[in-house]
Protein backbone atom coordinates (compact mmCIF):
# COMPACT_ATOMS: atom_id res chain seq x y z
CA UNK A 1 0.00 0.00 0.00
CA UNK A 2 1.08 3.33 -0.98
CA UNK A 3 1.06 5.84 1.59
CA UNK A 4 -1.25 8.18 -1.35
CA UNK A 5 -3.87 5.53 0.14
CA UNK A 6 -4.39 4.98 4.34
CA UNK A 7 -6.30 2.18 5.76
CA UNK A 8 -7.10 2.00 9.28
CA UNK A 9 -9.39 -0.18 11.41
CA UNK A 10 -11.10 0.36 14.28
CA UNK A 11 -13.61 -1.48 16.03
CA UNK A 12 -14.67 -2.96 13.23
CA UNK A 13 -14.45 0.18 10.98
CA UNK A 14 -12.18 0.20 8.06
CA UNK A 15 -11.47 3.67 6.79
CA UNK A 16 -9.47 4.24 3.84
CA UNK A 17 -8.24 7.87 2.68
CA UNK A 18 -7.33 9.08 -0.32
CA UNK A 19 -4.13 10.84 0.61
CA UNK A 20 -2.76 13.06 -2.49
CA UNK A 21 -3.59 16.55 -0.78
CA UNK A 22 -1.00 17.99 -2.78
CA UNK A 23 -2.92 17.18 -5.86
CA UNK A 24 -6.32 17.92 -4.34
CA UNK A 25 -6.37 14.09 -3.78
CA UNK A 26 -6.49 13.32 -7.46
CA UNK A 27 -6.81 9.58 -7.94
CA UNK A 28 -3.94 7.34 -10.41
CA UNK A 29 -4.46 3.84 -11.73
CA UNK A 30 -1.91 2.62 -8.92
CA UNK A 31 -4.64 4.15 -6.21
CA UNK A 32 -7.64 2.69 -8.17
CA UNK A 33 -5.82 -0.77 -7.67
CA UNK A 34 -5.53 0.08 -4.22
CA UNK A 35 -8.59 0.92 -3.30
CA UNK A 36 -10.25 -1.86 -5.65
CA UNK A 37 -7.73 -4.37 -3.00
CA UNK A 38 -9.17 -2.69 -0.18
CA UNK A 39 -12.76 -2.97 -0.85
CA UNK A 40 -12.66 -7.11 -1.57
CA UNK A 41 -10.11 -7.06 1.28
CA UNK A 42 -13.31 -5.73 3.58
CA UNK A 43 -15.35 -7.92 1.88
CA UNK A 44 -13.88 -10.99 2.49
CA UNK A 45 -13.18 -9.94 6.31
CA UNK A 46 -15.56 -11.31 8.91
CA UNK A 47 -14.54 -9.15 11.26
CA UNK A 48 -15.08 -5.65 9.42
CA UNK A 49 -18.11 -4.60 9.09
CA UNK A 50 -18.17 -1.31 7.60
CA UNK A 51 -15.86 0.55 5.35
CA UNK A 52 -15.70 4.75 5.23
CA UNK A 53 -13.89 6.38 2.25
CA UNK A 54 -12.63 9.88 2.84
CA UNK A 55 -10.12 12.32 1.79
CA UNK A 56 -7.49 14.14 3.45
CA UNK A 57 -7.06 17.73 4.70
CA UNK A 58 -9.59 20.03 2.60
CA UNK A 59 -10.54 17.95 -0.18
CA UNK A 60 -12.84 14.77 -0.76
CA UNK A 61 -11.20 14.10 -4.12
CA UNK A 62 -10.59 16.03 -7.39
CA UNK A 63 -10.94 12.72 -9.30
CA UNK A 64 -9.17 11.45 -12.13
CA UNK A 65 -5.16 12.34 -12.76
CA UNK A 66 -5.60 13.15 -16.06
CA UNK A 67 -2.12 12.77 -17.12
CA UNK A 68 -1.84 9.70 -15.48
CA UNK A 69 -5.16 8.39 -17.11
CA UNK A 70 -4.41 9.84 -20.68
CA UNK A 71 -1.25 7.32 -20.41
CA UNK A 72 -2.48 4.72 -18.43
CA UNK A 73 -2.68 1.59 -20.79
CA UNK A 74 -6.91 0.98 -20.85
CA UNK A 75 -7.05 -2.11 -22.98
CA UNK A 76 -6.67 -4.30 -19.74
CA UNK A 77 -9.66 -6.31 -19.56
CA UNK A 78 -10.49 -4.96 -16.27
CA UNK A 79 -7.99 -1.72 -15.60
CA UNK A 80 -7.27 -0.71 -11.65
CA UNK A 81 -10.67 2.18 -12.40
CA UNK A 82 -12.79 -0.89 -13.73
CA UNK A 83 -11.45 -2.98 -10.60
CA UNK A 84 -12.74 -0.17 -8.00
CA UNK A 85 -15.58 0.16 -9.59
CA UNK A 86 -16.60 -3.10 -10.14
CA UNK A 87 -15.57 -3.78 -6.13
CA UNK A 88 -17.73 -1.13 -4.88
CA UNK A 89 -20.52 -1.28 -6.67
CA UNK A 90 -20.95 -5.29 -5.71
CA UNK A 91 -19.43 -5.04 -2.17
CA UNK A 92 -22.07 -7.05 -0.17
CA UNK A 93 -20.99 -4.98 2.98
CA UNK A 94 -21.73 -1.25 4.24
CA UNK A 95 -19.64 1.13 2.31
CA UNK A 96 -19.77 4.82 3.84
CA UNK A 97 -18.91 7.77 2.35
CA UNK A 98 -17.17 10.91 4.06
CA UNK A 99 -17.39 13.85 2.08
CA UNK A 100 -14.90 16.30 3.88
CA UNK A 101 -14.33 18.76 0.46
CA UNK A 102 -15.13 18.86 -3.14
CA UNK A 103 -16.16 16.26 -4.80
CA UNK A 104 -15.57 15.96 -8.51
CA UNK A 105 -15.73 13.52 -11.19
CA UNK A 106 -15.30 10.15 -9.44
CA UNK A 107 -15.48 11.53 -6.24
CA UNK A 108 -19.26 12.38 -7.01
CA UNK A 109 -20.09 9.41 -9.11
CA UNK A 110 -19.10 6.77 -6.53
CA UNK A 111 -21.19 8.25 -4.13
CA UNK A 112 -23.73 6.63 -5.97
CA UNK A 113 -22.14 3.15 -4.67
CA UNK A 114 -22.19 3.69 -1.48
CA UNK A 115 -24.94 3.39 1.03
CA UNK A 116 -24.36 5.92 3.54
CA UNK A 117 -22.92 9.12 1.98
CA UNK A 118 -22.41 11.75 4.66
CA UNK A 119 -21.00 15.61 3.46
CA UNK A 120 -19.04 18.53 5.60
CA UNK A 121 -21.05 21.85 4.58
CA UNK A 122 -18.43 23.15 2.61
CA UNK A 123 -18.40 20.03 0.23
CA UNK A 124 -19.19 20.77 -3.67
CA UNK A 125 -20.08 18.45 -5.84
CA UNK A 126 -19.55 18.27 -9.72
CA UNK A 127 -19.18 16.20 -12.61
CA UNK A 128 -17.23 17.70 -15.50
CA UNK A 129 -17.21 15.04 -17.93
CA UNK A 130 -18.58 16.56 -21.22
CA UNK A 131 -16.07 19.88 -20.01
CA UNK A 132 -13.00 17.30 -20.50
CA UNK A 133 -14.77 15.83 -23.40
CA UNK A 134 -15.85 12.74 -21.98
CA UNK A 135 -18.43 10.96 -20.96
CA UNK A 136 -20.05 9.74 -17.60
CA UNK A 137 -19.09 7.13 -15.81
CA UNK A 138 -19.47 4.49 -12.68
CA UNK A 139 -23.28 4.36 -14.11
CA UNK A 140 -23.78 7.80 -13.19
CA UNK A 141 -25.72 8.33 -16.20
CA UNK A 142 -28.83 6.15 -15.04
CA UNK A 143 -27.99 5.89 -11.35
CA UNK A 144 -27.86 10.41 -11.05
CA UNK A 145 -31.28 10.49 -12.87
CA UNK A 146 -32.83 8.10 -10.46
CA UNK A 147 -31.13 9.64 -7.43
CA UNK A 148 -32.02 13.47 -8.38
CA UNK A 149 -34.46 13.42 -11.18
CA UNK A 150 -33.80 13.81 -15.08
CA UNK A 151 -33.95 17.66 -14.95
CA UNK A 152 -31.45 17.81 -12.02
CA UNK A 153 -28.98 15.50 -13.47
CA UNK A 154 -28.93 16.77 -17.27
CA UNK A 155 -28.14 20.28 -15.20
CA UNK A 156 -25.27 18.70 -13.56
CA UNK A 157 -23.67 15.99 -16.53
CA UNK A 158 -24.38 18.68 -19.35
CA UNK A 159 -24.43 21.84 -18.12
CA UNK A 160 -22.08 20.57 -15.55
CA UNK A 161 -23.83 22.51 -12.75
CA UNK A 162 -21.83 22.02 -9.63
CA UNK A 163 -23.85 21.45 -5.95
CA UNK A 164 -23.82 22.68 -2.72
CA UNK A 165 -23.60 20.20 0.45
CA UNK A 166 -27.36 21.66 1.04
CA UNK A 167 -28.81 21.15 -2.46
CA UNK A 168 -27.24 17.76 -2.96
CA UNK A 169 -29.18 17.02 0.75
CA UNK A 170 -32.52 18.42 -0.97
CA UNK A 171 -32.15 16.33 -4.10
CA UNK A 172 -31.08 13.47 -1.87
CA UNK A 173 -27.84 12.62 -3.37
CA UNK A 174 -26.53 12.87 0.38
CA UNK A 175 -27.78 11.38 3.46
CA UNK A 176 -27.10 13.96 6.15
CA UNK A 177 -24.46 17.51 6.28
CA UNK A 178 -22.67 17.91 9.20
CA UNK A 179 -20.23 21.00 9.95
CA UNK A 180 -16.68 20.59 8.97
CA UNK A 181 -15.48 20.49 12.59
CA UNK A 182 -17.70 17.63 13.40
CA UNK A 183 -17.82 15.36 10.42
CA UNK A 184 -15.05 13.22 11.16
CA UNK A 185 -16.58 12.68 14.43
CA UNK A 186 -20.09 11.99 12.88
CA UNK A 187 -19.54 9.38 10.73
CA UNK A 188 -17.23 7.52 13.04
CA UNK A 189 -20.47 7.24 15.74
CA UNK A 190 -22.36 6.62 12.82
CA UNK A 191 -20.02 3.73 11.50
CA UNK A 192 -19.49 1.97 14.78
CA UNK A 193 -23.43 2.10 15.12
CA UNK A 194 -23.31 0.33 11.47
CA UNK A 195 -20.43 -2.18 12.21
CA UNK A 196 -22.55 -3.19 15.51
CA UNK A 197 -25.68 -3.95 13.32
CA UNK A 198 -26.61 -7.77 13.17
CA UNK A 199 -24.10 -8.46 9.85
CA UNK A 200 -26.72 -11.10 8.09
CA UNK A 201 -29.55 -8.75 8.30
CA UNK A 202 -27.37 -6.08 7.19
CA UNK A 203 -26.20 -7.67 4.01
CA UNK A 204 -29.67 -9.06 3.20
CA UNK A 205 -31.36 -5.58 3.42
CA UNK A 206 -28.40 -3.85 1.35
CA UNK A 207 -29.48 -6.76 -1.57
CA UNK A 208 -33.24 -5.66 -1.36
CA UNK A 209 -32.41 -2.43 -1.65
CA UNK A 210 -30.08 -2.93 -4.60
CA UNK A 211 -32.01 -5.33 -6.75
CA UNK A 212 -31.37 -4.14 -10.11
CA UNK A 213 -27.07 -4.47 -9.74
CA UNK A 214 -27.06 -6.51 -12.90
CA UNK A 215 -28.61 -3.52 -15.30
CA UNK A 216 -26.16 -1.18 -13.23
CA UNK A 217 -23.08 -3.38 -13.92
CA UNK A 218 -23.84 -3.52 -18.16
CA UNK A 219 -24.52 -0.12 -17.91
CA UNK A 220 -21.08 1.00 -16.55
CA UNK A 221 -19.67 -1.66 -19.49
CA UNK A 222 -21.32 0.83 -22.11
CA UNK A 223 -20.22 3.91 -20.36
CA UNK A 224 -16.55 2.91 -19.81
CA UNK A 225 -16.33 1.86 -23.60
CA UNK A 226 -17.59 5.26 -24.84
CA UNK A 227 -15.10 7.07 -22.04
CA UNK A 228 -12.58 4.83 -23.22
CA UNK A 229 -12.87 5.85 -27.28
CA UNK A 230 -13.11 9.46 -25.79
CA UNK A 231 -9.92 9.29 -24.50
CA UNK A 232 -8.51 8.35 -27.90
CA UNK A 233 -10.62 11.22 -29.47
CA UNK A 234 -9.57 14.66 -30.79
CA UNK A 235 -11.68 16.58 -28.57
CA UNK A 236 -10.16 15.19 -25.97
CA UNK A 237 -6.36 15.92 -26.99
CA UNK A 238 -7.57 19.36 -27.72
CA UNK A 239 -8.88 20.10 -24.25
CA UNK A 240 -5.21 18.21 -22.62
CA UNK A 241 -3.49 20.94 -24.78
CA UNK A 242 -5.56 23.54 -23.79
CA UNK A 243 -5.30 23.02 -20.05
CA UNK A 244 -1.30 22.55 -20.67
CA UNK A 245 -1.40 25.70 -22.71
CA UNK A 246 -3.74 27.36 -20.15
CA UNK A 247 -6.01 28.41 -22.91
CA UNK A 248 -10.12 27.72 -23.36
CA UNK A 249 -10.66 24.48 -25.55
CA UNK A 250 -11.69 24.89 -29.13
CA UNK A 251 -14.07 22.42 -31.44
CA UNK A 252 -15.03 22.47 -34.64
Amino acid sequence: MSDTITLQTLDRVTTLTINRPAKRNAITQEMYGEMAAALRAYEAAPDQRAFVITGAEDYFTAGNDLQDFSMADHSAEQPPVAQFLAAISTCSKPVIAAVNGPAIGIGLTMLLHCDLVYAAESATFTAPFVKLALVPEAASSMLLAASVGMAVANDILLAGRSLSAAEAHDYGLISRVFADATLTQEVAALAKHVAGSAPEAMKLSKSLIRHQRDQVTAHMAQEAALFVAQLKSPEFAEVVSAMMQKRAPSFP
